[in-house]
């Protein structure tokens, strides 16, 4: 049997193919819920803190909506000009502090490793939404549930990676779980940006074939999923750097009547110019389906995480 109890989720590469099975069927059965009615009781009196130190949109209120929707309650740092932080409060005392309130806490913050700090700081567990370049394992787990509904079973599927693998704490999360499954990988992306090293390394030592290309199109029309990506301006501490990069990989209509064949593309948004409006009404879009199975996956780590399933 499969237990999250009192679990700090940190990083892609701490969950077994058993406990991301257990997590997307708990996902699974939290959907088909919610079809029937419009909360579930199942986590009252109890409180989620959310600690943004960066801004976010799906993440926070996916987070936030998932608690409320198991019938718990939500406490938010809100800006961190509006905190003690601003008083030059340390991250560990923040969360020592907010740990005191709450029965489990969602953290986002620039710095990569924060997240495992706030955890080794905290009482209660510690889920990492993005810390900095780093790991953003939710949304990982968010992507392989959509995955799995919109094509069936990741095993031996070829997926081409798009855009920023340096500094994409999606993608650094999201291959740990594929790496479960006997996937092909196109990672796509400028040679400025590509994956780390020894996120490659260990893809193939696990025997995943791996591909690093700037051939988005040679890429595509191998793959059965595209997974795009921004390029993160806000990583580059040169601006000159990121103009050289941005807009390399963009996808519209043009480029899909190319491809010459159905492909389900997923990403994480937000998106700047990577994936051009005209294209979310092709069968494959499924990025906006994609944020709605944030909800149930992150009901799932919530109730798992608190005992409740």
């Amino acid at each position: 049997m499969v237990s999250l109890k009192d679990k700090d989720i940190l990083h892609g590469n701490q969950f077994s193919k058993k406990e991301i099975d257990a997590i997307l069927r708990v996902a699974s059965e939290f959907e088909k819920e919610l079809k029937q009615k419009s909360s579930i009781s199942l986590l009252k009196g109890k409180i989620l803190a959310t600690l943004f130190f960066e801004p976010s949109t799906r993440t926070r209120l996916s987070f936030e909506t998932a608690m409320q929707r198991l019938g718990g309650g939500v406490i938010s740092l809100g800006s961190v000009e509006g905190s003690s932080v601003a008083k030059g409060e340390t991250l560990i005392d923040t969360v020592r502090t907010i740990s005191q309130y709450a029965d489990v806490i969602v953290i986002r913050h620039p710095r990569i490793g924060s997240a495992k700090e706030a955890a080794e700081a905290s009482s209660v567990p510690v889920i990492n939404a993005g810390d900095g370049a780093g790991q953003h394992p939710t949304q990982a787990l968010l992507d392989l549930y959509t995955i799995r509904k919109e094509v069936g079973t990741p095993k031996g599927l070829a997926i081409s990676l798009v855009g920023d693998m340096k500094y994409g704490r999606t993608v650094h999360a999201l291959v740990e779980l594929l790496s479960h499954y006997q996937v092909r990988l196109f990672l796509v992306s400028p040679d400025s940006l590509k994956m780390p090293e020894e996120i490659t390394s260990n893809l193939k030592a696990k025997g995943l074939e791996v591909v690093e290309t700037e051939d988005l199109m040679g890429a595509a029309s191998q793959s059965d999923l595209i997974y795009m990506t921004r390029i993160q301006k806000e990583r580059f501490s040169d601006l000159s750097e990121y103009e050289k990069v941005k807009g390399r990989f963009i996808i519209n209509r043009d480029f899909l009547t190319q491809l010459k064949k159905k492909i389900i593309i997923l990403h994480p948004l937000p998106r700047v110019d990577e994936i051009h409006p005209e294209v979310d009404t092709y069968p494959g879009a499924a990025y906006f389906r994609q944020v709605r199975n944030g909800i149930f996956v992150r009901m799932a780590l919530l109730a798992m995480i608190l005992g409740k399933r």
